[in-house]
């Protein structure tokens, strides 16, 4: 099936409208306008990330990623949004189109509702966090432009307060890893992707490099909890300042056990998704990695931030590969958390947005309204 087709059947198929030649699709059809009686109109479009270079994992490897653009319009007002759907997501644009036409947003005429709207969004269908996000975002965005201020302010965040940014070094051959080392100059962190049998000769690589403080991000990919520690033990000695995700999110007693012996911070990634999990991850790990895409946008992000603080747990904040719309969002909550991973926008070759800005190493969040992004 080729675009054209795709949007066709995927966003319009069932609505009975044409497919107009304007960047987005609608999702529903707009009701008729009179003055004040502007409601939230919901537009989407399907897009394809390009990646820079391949992203290799312990599990996988691809060269693009699949994404869906949003736009949340209310009156003279336009809210972006997005969903990006890496492969372990379980979400396709397909399924993020299909969820997104089953919203009814029209009824809604307060975009202030906050928490109507987005309880509404929830209970469509289960699952489908990424298309959930792109919608929490938009909103965000559109209610942050008629405040006239950036979420970082609205949530009495102070922006010198963020943190540098990693850059990730993913799995690959010497060359290209040097490559990427080159790329990542700017940045006082590097990320790097581990869990498969040549994970001390990767960071090797890049000790032969630099000095520069590392974190590592095993993606489950240590099935042996003996292991686990072994590597953990010998990172540490490497100048790495935690692991993510050390085994697979299912071995529960494992992780106990490790998280138990280990001598530096285990950050919960995979294992956890929305704000019920932060709970189960107390205990099993030392923090939490929080991402829009899992955790279906800002406003439960900010949840899961506030209680893992509470209970005396690091905080991270990451993304997927994702255009500068959902990076800058996620940076909005940056003032909050110990770490971030906010690197998406920079793997990708064809973003659309001009948003938050990493100088120094360090994040800088636009002065701007909403999330802080401009399209391109």
């Amino acid at each position: 099936m080729d675009r054209r087709d795709f949007i066709r059947t995927s966003a319009l198929g069932t609505l009975g409208l044409s497919l107009a030649p304007s960047l987005f699709t609608g999702c529903s059809t707009p009701a008729p306008r009179t003055a004040g009686s502007d409601r939230l109109e919901l537009l989407f479009k399907p897009y394809d990330l390009k990646l820079k270079h391949a992203f290799n994992l312990a599990k996988n490897s691809r060269t693009h990623t699949p994404d869906v653009q949003v736009q949340l319009r209310y009156g003279d007002y336009i809210g972006y949004g997005e969903a990006s759907m890496p492969p372990y997501l379980g979400e396709t644009q397909e399924s993020v189109c299909r969820f997104l036409g089953q919203l009814d947003l029209s009824q809604f005429t307060d975009p202030f509702r906050l928490e109507e709207i987005l309880d509404y969004i929830d209970s469509v269908a289960p699952d489908n966090r990424a298309a959930k996000a792109s919608v929490d975002i938009a909103l965000h965005d559109l209610l942050g432009k008629i405040m006239g201020q950036p979420w970082y302010r609205i949530w009495g965040l102070s922006p010198e307060k963020a943190p540098a940014t990693s850059f990730t070094i993913g799995i690959d051959t010497e060359e290209v890893v040097r490559q990427k080392l080159k790329e990542a100059a700017p940045y006082r962190i590097l990320k790097i992707k581990m869990g498969l049998d040549n994970d001390k000769e990767l960071v090797r690589i890049i000790r032969s490099e630099t000095d520069r403080p590392i974190c590592v991000d095993a993606n489950q990919g240590w099935s042996s909890k003996e292991y686990a520690l072994e590597m953990i033990e010998w990172l540490k000695e490497q100048n790495c300042l935690f692991v993510e995700q050390p085994m697979p999110k299912e071995m529960i007693d494992e992780q106990a056990w490790l998280h138990e012996r280990a001598s530096l911070p285990l950050i919960a990634d995979e294992f956890l998704q929305r704000l019920p999990d932060v709970r189960r991850a107390y205990g099993l790990y030392d923090g939490i990695n929080i991402k829009l895409m899992k955790s279906t946008g800002m406003h439960e992000a900010y949840q899961m931030a506030i209680l893992a603080r509470a209970l005396d747990m690091k905080v991270m904040v990451g993304c997927m590969t994702e255009t500068s719309c959902a990076v800058s969002a996620a940076a909005q909550l940056s003032p909050l958390v110990d770490w971030a991973d906010l690197d998406g926008n920079l793997l990708i070759a064809n973003d659309l947005f001009d948003g938050m800005k990493i100088v120094d190493g360090k994040i800088s969040l636009p002065n701007r309204p909403g999330i802080g992004v401009v399209p391109l």
